[in-house]
């Protein structure tokens, strides 16, 4: 069994005397000495028809909120669900469950992509740490077109 590793090892790569790592090297900041403040993803226009996924709303007033989207007044023939991240699996379950109370009038088409999330890691004391810093990182997401086919 392997021997647990330091928090140091782990996130500073060991060099010989104590130098700074090398050039192009990943180090990563010590979480006790920054914040993290996660900027809101950058979204696709919003139409009408669109409904964006998250894990904060209840799954069943997401479904409600298609659903009426579909039958309501608007009546339309199409709309696109977003999900990222965690929220794909709830996105992908609205999708199954909104073709299954259509008992199959309803079509699915997805789409994957990838987004680019901006956080910026924010210094608990300016005056010792420095200045803020800003990562980026990807994350999946998920786009599903829930539509009635055009009659034949």
């Amino acid at each position: 069994m392997a021997e647990p590793r330091s928090p140091v090892s782990a996130t500073v790569p060991q060099t010989p005397m104590g130098l700074a790592p090398p050039e192009g090297a990943v180090v990563e900041m010590d979480p006790v000495e920054y914040t993290l403040r996660k900027r809101l993803p950058r979204k696709l226009p919003k139409r009408r028809n669109d409904v964006y996924v998250n894990m904060k709303t209840d799954f069943k007033a997401q479904l409600a909120r298609c659903q009426k989207l579909l039958d309501g007044t608007a009546g339309h023939r199409e709309i696109c669900i977003h999900g990222l991240g965690l929220a794909i699996n709830r996105a992908i379950n609205i999708a199954l469950q909104l073709q299954a109370a259509s008992q199959g009038a309803l079509q699915l088409a997805a789409n994957t992509s990838t987004v680019e999330l901006v956080d910026d890691l924010e210094p608990e004391d300016p005056d010792e740490a420095g200045e803020p810093l800003t990562r980026t990182r990807n994350n999946s997401a998920i786009h599903i077109k829930v539509f009635y086919p055009n009659p034949q």
